[in-house]
């Protein structure tokens, strides 16, 4: 059984007017399925199922069982747009899951040990939450790891330091844009000590 299920209704009326007034006046979110053998197909769903299931980080990254009007498909989430100030959902991409054929999915990041480069004086910054990966469906990790256990002041860890899961590409890397994903800085000069270097 999927854990995760959002069901849905064709739309057939299409357009940014008739997908304001969805948004207004049903409380729906507009979407779009694509890939796999199919063409697209414009979908409907409530905005509170939406938000539930994002509730749970891992929907971001797990097979969703989506039901369009009694009719099941496995997909994973592409793309949100979210709301610039509220940050609820006005649309999302769907990608069609189709056995045996790679998909491209965004996986959160997680850090852990972060206390390491702390203890050493350093401060953390994260470049980003989530990395754009490539694999077959049964291989699609619900998050990719970050060790900062090692890190140093003055490190930036890119994608390349990272350690793909078995079966799963970085797609930034494989275009050969390996990004950025945390640094480890010196922490900024307090005014107290600016003053005291100034005296001196």
């Amino acid at each position: 059984m999927n854990d995760f299920t959002l069901n849905a209704e064709v739309r057939s009326d299409l357009g940014k007017g008739a997908s304001r007034r969805l948004r207004r006046l049903a409380s729906l979110v507009p979407a779009v399925v694509y890939g796999g053998d199919k063409a697209p197909e414009s979908i409907s769903m409530l905005a509170k199922e939406v938000a539930k299931l994002l509730e749970n980080e891992a929907a971001y990254s797990h097979i969703i069982e989506l039901n369009v009007g009694g009719t099941k498909q496995n997909v994973v989430i592409k793309a949100l747009q979210r709301h610039p100030a509220k940050g609820h959902v006005m649309h999302a991409d769907f990608v069609r899951v189709v056995a045996g054929q790679k998909l491209t999915a965004v996986v959160p990041v997680h850090f852990i040990n972060e206390a390491a480069p702390v203890k050493k004086g350093g401060e953390i910054s994260h470049v980003t939450s989530e990395i754009e990966v490539s694999c077959l469906p049964k291989d699609l990790p619900e998050f990719i790891e970050v060790d900062l256990a090692d890190a140093e002041v003055g490190t930036i860890i890119h994608l390349s330091d990272l350690k793909a899961p078995k079966g799963v590409e970085f797609v930034a890397l494989a275009h050969g844009d390996d990004k950025a994903v945390a640094n480890v800085h010196a922490p900024r000069v307090a005014p107290e000590a600016t003053e005291e270097g100034a005296a001196e």
